[in-house]
């Protein structure tokens, strides 16, 4: 709205009683509006918060969300319209060209590179004839690295490596290194500190149960500390490396262990580092603010935050996507060839992550594609396309160790996503293109609706974006959609398609539509979603802040901002840390209470040797039980049919029995009828277990029992 809406400056000074209407219109000025308000667009914003309190669980209105939501839309269309402030920021494109051919390139270390190539090709072979394992060495590493480096060297624009590394040189040689504190330096300081509570607060108990999937993770884990370093793990369906040498290097440097705690601090520092990246791609598509923005709001989401707390390879996707993104689409705007190499090198380091990631170089074809057919690549459209050869180059070397695998083994690569897509396991429910259709759009809608049921990583049924980041998400899209129809920017274009393409590993799930949508395999998503309503976010407190005309009002401004940031932290807050929390608790089994007992009978009267989980149908897990007790490698089960072993066993002996399982306590009191039964409280419903205590005395009694029976038949 125009400032001299709020404003009668006269025209004629000249005039006595304009003078005074002027004098008098002066001293009023304290009693304006402390800013101008954006009223079309905060009503959207306004509607939008309301629509999706109306789908928050369990009481849903669906009617009256599509309403409120139908309405927010048609506010921020008029606000478009009415040229409204929260439009003005216009994401820059440079259109200087980008010239760049592989005539100024190094020839001789691209011919030494390909020929290192392919004599790591071979070295990569597997361990004996037959089998299908390949395994690092000290000489395959040496190739590998030195095949990257060599390739690198032949492609890189020096001149800005010279730069950076004179820059550093003369800062060393100063012996100086000066931190300019301002208050954006605090602010981000703030804001990070933030961030690091919300991702490593509570990091023991939240989760705080392992499953069956963290017993082969650290059965994985252990086979590395061991010093079997596998290229692919195929231990539980196949897994690629990354997240086992992360766990090894966790466990050794943080004296972790094999554990719980080393999966989920592994996997939370994963998570944590997608961040930076999500900040530096905010601010190359908008400013600074919306990186800044966007870097809290990912911090302390529910969706982030869970999965990065998990300990399984899920955070692996958005770690990478984060920076592959980043430095394609800032080579591509700002023209910078050796983007494009750091963009290879984090695609191919994610595909060693986790499987999802398989789609990214997809997205990124398209987003070079989209930036070929707009005006923008005028000029420099053959040294983009020479530009994405080196990328994908670059990616392909990165690749290599699973590639080698994957030739020679190509079943176990791709069993896991080809069990999802093709009717390999379970026939398909209907036509694949409905079923396609139909999780495509419950996947559009999992920021509103419905994140999936997998409680293992996830509240089931509940959307994957807290009420006030939902709606700023709606209203972001919306932005986008409108800048890019006034501007034709390809980057919002390709903001907004970047997000059902990064969840299209769950969305193919086509065998298995059930699957869909999960948090897990559209976590590559995280960094447009949070990106687009940190735009919405910066766009209305930007525009409230330039329309802002007294100190009081650019306070109010400030108040708004923190008062909805305050929001947003609360509601993620009590999404993670209580509901979150109590319902993965009431779906797990307690191993660690089991562990915790064993431990202490360990420590007191007994021996691990003599403890003993007696499996149950859909019980526990017992390999789990041995890992918190301190025994990765040690299965704690001991089937009914092999209560006579224990016997001959010397000492006093435990045996943990799941209530129901009355068969096999029926045997135990047979065997040691003086045995003492103890029932455990777990303080969880439906997970107390019975705990049979066989002390020393019973145990002399019985076999002096026993040995008269001999004597006296």
């Amino acid at each position: 709205m125009p400032e001299d809406f709020w404003y009668d400056n006269p025209t004629d000074e000249t005039d006595t009683d304009l003078k005074e209407s002027s004098e008098v219109i002066v001293e009023k000025k304290d009693f304006r509006w402390p800013f101008v308000i954006p009223w079309k667009f905060i009503i959207a914003l306004g509607m939008a918060l309301i629509a999706q309190s109306f789908l928050e669980p369990p009481v849903r209105k669906i009617e009256l969300a599509i309403g409120f939501y139908s309405a927010s839309f048609l506010f921020v269309f008029w606000s478009f319209l009415s040229k409204e402030k929260i439009f003005d920021q216009i994401m820059p494109t440079s259109f200087k060209n980008f010239k760049f051919d592989f005539d100024n390139v190094n020839q001789i270390a691209l011919g030494t590179s390909l020929i290192l190539f392919l004599i790591t090709l071979f070295a990569f072979k597997p361990v004996a004839r037959g089998v299908n394992d390949i395994r690092f060495t000290d000489l395959n590493l040496f190739l590998w690295f030195a095949t990257l480096i060599t390739f690198v060297y032949a492609v890189i624009d020096q001149e800005p490596v010279k730069r950076s590394l004179h820059n550093l040189k003369k800062t060393f040689h100063n012996k100086e290194i000066h931190l300019k504190i301002t208050p954006w330096v605090l602010l981000l300081g703030v804001t990070t500190i933030v961030v690091i509570f919300f991702r490593f607060y509570r990091l023991n108990e939240v989760l705080g149960e392992m499953f069956s999937d963290h017993a082969e993770k650290l059965l994985d884990v252990n086979d590395v500390l061991k010093g079997d370093y596998h290229v692919f793990f195929v231990r539980n369906t196949g897994r690629e490396f990354l997240q086992f040498y992360l766990t090894a290097f966790v466990a050794i440097v943080f004296r972790t262990g094999v554990s719980f705690l080393s999966l989920k601090l592994g996997t939370a520092l994963a998570g944590f580092f997608a961040l930076p990246f999500i900040y530096k791609l905010g601010k190359e598509l908008g400013n600074k603010w919306v990186g800044l923005f966007a870097f809290l709001l990912a911090g302390v989401s529910y969706w982030h935050n869970v999965i990065s707390r998990v300990g399984l390879r899920f955070p692996l996707y958005p770690l990478f996507v984060a920076p592959t993104l980043f430095y394609l689409i800032r080579g591509i705007r700002q023209k910078r060839r050796n983007d494009f190499i750091y963009s290879g090198i984090a695609l191919g380091l994610g595909l060693h992550g986790y499987s999802s990631t398989r789609f990214l170089p997809f997205v990124v074809l398209f987003a070079i594609l989209l930036f070929l057919i707009h005006a923008s690549s005028r000029g420099s459209r053959k040294s983009t396309i020479n530009a994405l050869v080196i990328l994908i180059i670059t990616s392909v070397i990165v690749f290599l160790p699973l590639l080698k695998f994957s030739l020679i083994s190509p079943e176990d690569v791709s069993y896991r996503a080809l069990t999802r897509l093709a009717p390999t396991e379970q026939a398909y429910q209907s036509s694949p293109f409905l079923i396609f259709l139909d999780n495509l759009w419950n996947a559009e809608t999992m920021f509103f609706y419905s994140n999936g049921n997998t409680w293992v990583h996830s509240i089931p049924g509940r959307p994957a974006l807290d009420v006030i980041t939902a709606a700023l998400y709606f209203i972001g899209t919306m932005i986008v959609l409108l800048r890019y129809i006034g501007h034709r920017n390809w980057e919002d274009l390709f903001l907004i398609l970047s997000v059902p393409l990064l969840m299209m590993p769950s969305i193919l799930s086509l065998a298995f539509p059930g699957e869909n949508p999960s948090l897990n395999r559209t976590g590559g998503a995280i960094i447009p979603v949070f990106i687009l309503a940190a735009i919405a976010f910066e766009g209305v407190i930007r525009s409230l802040w330039k329309n802002s005309k007294t100190w009081t009002g650019k306070m109010g401004t400030v108040s708004i901002a923190l008062s909805l940031l305050a929001g947003t932290a609360y509601l993620n807050y009590d999404l993670v840390f209580r509901q979150f929390d109590q319902r993965f608790l009431q779906g797990a089994w307690n191993t660690s209470q089991i562990g915790a007992v064993i431990r202490g009978f360990a420590d007191s009267v007994g021996s691990t040797d003599n403890a003993y989980v007696v499996p149950y149908p859909h019980w526990v897990d017992t390999r789990v039980v041995g890992i918190n007790v301190g025994d990765p490698t040690r299965d704690f089960a001991l089937w009914p049919d092999q209560f006579d072993t224990t016997l001959d066993a010397e000492g006093e002996k435990l045996f943990i029995l799941k209530p129901d399982n009355q068969e096999a306590l029926d045997l135990l009191q047979v065997m040691y009828p003086n045995g003492i039964l103890f029932l455990y409280d777990s303080g969880r419903e439906g997970k107390d277990f019975y705990i049979f205590h066989v002390p020393v005395q019973v145990i002399a009694e019985n076999n002096s029992l026993m040995l008269n029976e001999e004597n006296n038949p």
